[in-house]
């Protein structure tokens, strides 16, 4: 069904006017992103974040990717982390501070779900911040060691460093 519809009215044969029909002629152009911004909130997504078919995280690419390899279940990937616990936005484990090193871990069960769905499809250099709830991320009990609530939810920045496909086979160049 479409939401608008073109009629073609001929007042003489040197020029056409087009009529556009709207269905819902009351809503304006503000009306129109208002309605966009609802439709987004009620989905759960926050402005520039996409979801991921079959869970409930949402990721962001903060940079693109190189090269054509992308992070599938079975690679050993490499990458770059830092958690954040959304309700305190405090910092509970970077591989970045001092130190820590890059963090390893096989695709496809190797870390909790809303980490393995949503750095399913990286690419090398490739950085994305992701939402992960509760049920996706330390659920009910938390990760209280780590300052992770009971159903803390989490951010997550990803950056993939390297990916070995099935069998220790390098995939791509590491960094």
């Amino acid at each position: 069904k479409t939401l608008s519809k073109l009629k073609r009215q001929s007042t003489d044969t040197r020029a056409s006017k087009f009529q556009v029909e709207v269905p819902f002629p009351h809503v304006t152009f503000l009306g129109a992103i208002v309605l966009v911004l609802v439709v987004q909130h009620a989905s759960g997504l926050e402005e520039g974040y996409s979801g991921i078919a079959g869970v409930k995280t949402s990721y962001k690419v903060l940079q693109e990717g190189e090269g054509s390899d992308v992070v599938e279940k079975g690679d050993t990937v490499t990458v770059h982390a830092t958690g954040i616990v959304r309700q305190t936005d405090k910092k509970f484990w970077s591989t970045k501070d001092a130190g820590q090193k890059p963090f390893t871990y096989t695709a496809g069960g190797g870390v909790i779900t809303g980490w393995d769905k949503g750095a399913m499809g990286m690419r090398i250099k490739e950085i994305r911040s992701l939402h992960i709830p509760a049920d996706e991320g330390y659920g009910k009990s938390g990760f209280p060691a780590w300052g992770i609530p009971p159903n803390g939810e989490l951010n997550f920045e990803i950056e993939v460093l390297s990916i070995k496909g099935k069998g220790g086979k390098s995939k791509a160049q590491d960094l």
